[in-house]
């Protein structure tokens, strides 16, 4: 059986350099985590075509912002290896990054967010990696000052791994006792390759949890791919990855004053693997 990061190192040693690119470059874990990072957002339940700044908790390399950019959403990203944010960058996310770690609380103002989302990263607050961690505190601690930069009527969804029904009830009562409401959410029950958690909570009282996905995983991923590149050619908008996108991508990020590469006659086009 495989062992688990959050069991090797703490995640600001494990996601070292070259982990970060192996991390970053891996198809397979690149195709999972856009699928994940769709599922939350949609579980986010937020207003359509409107933009709303939403929180990345565990950002990473950037590869959950980038499906909040591809739909028109502005966000901050948080995450405590420095490795993983410096791919970020040389990606050029349209995100601001914020180095940190997630169990010392949310450095941010009340109510700056209209939701928060995070991918693979809530597991590893159920470990103590120093001798002074206290991992109910750090959750608590965690899920307070969250709660407290959400506005009012936002969602935060984090999709997980948890270990063991132990950790599910730890993290569920810290989120609780810390205002929040909501409760578990899984998708594809019964298959344990698709299998996966959600914990979508809600800031403005009780509401009824979204349903929980049960066909194929990919039954859905072709379906929500057909939805999104029809709605996108219906708006007018580029497909993602194309020449017209990436340069749309390159003068937002030149209005905001960020440093952006040249375009050139080879901007958007494909390599052709030979060297």
């Amino acid at each position: 059986m495989a062992r688990r990061p959050e069991h090797a190192a703490p995640p600001e040693i494990y996601y070292n350099e070259d982990e970060a690119k192996k991390y970053s470059s891996n198809t397979r874990i690149i195709d999972i985590q856009v699928e994940m990072a769709e599922r939350a957002l949609e579980l986010l339940a937020l207003p359509e075509e409107e933009p709303c700044l939403i929180l990345d908790i565990g950002c990473g390399s950037g590869l959950s912002g980038s499906v909040l950019e591809d739909n028109e959403h502005m966000w901050i990203g948080m995450d405590i290896s420095k490795a993983m944010l410096d791919i970020a960058v040389d990606r050029e996310v349209d995100g601001d990054l914020v180095l940190g770690d997630m169990g010392e609380g949310m450095p941010f103002r009340p109510g700056t967010f209209d939701g928060a989302i995070s991918i693979s990263a809530l597991q590893w607050l159920c470990n103590a990696d120093k001798n002074y961690h206290n991992p109910q505190k750090r959750l608590y601690h965690f899920f307070s000052t969250l709660f407290s930069c959400l506005s009012r009527s936002a969602r935060a969804v984090f999709q997980f791994y948890p270990e063991n029904s132990d950790q599910i009830e730890m993290i569920t009562t810290q989120s609780m006792r810390a205002g929040f409401y909501g409760g578990l959410v899984v998708d594809y029950p019964n298959s344990s390759k698709a299998k996966k958690y959600y914990l979508v909570l809600m800031t403005g009282g009780q509401g009824p949890l979204p349903e929980a996905l049960g066909e194929t995983a990919e039954d859905r991923k072709a379906s929500y791919i057909r939805k999104r590149d029809m709605a996108r050619e219906a708006r007018g908008k580029p497909l993602k990855k194309s020449r017209d996108w990436i340069l749309a991508k390159k003068e937002r990020r030149r209005r905001q004053g960020k440093d952006t590469r040249m375009d050139t006659k080879y901007t958007g086009r494909k390599r052709s693997g030979r060297f």
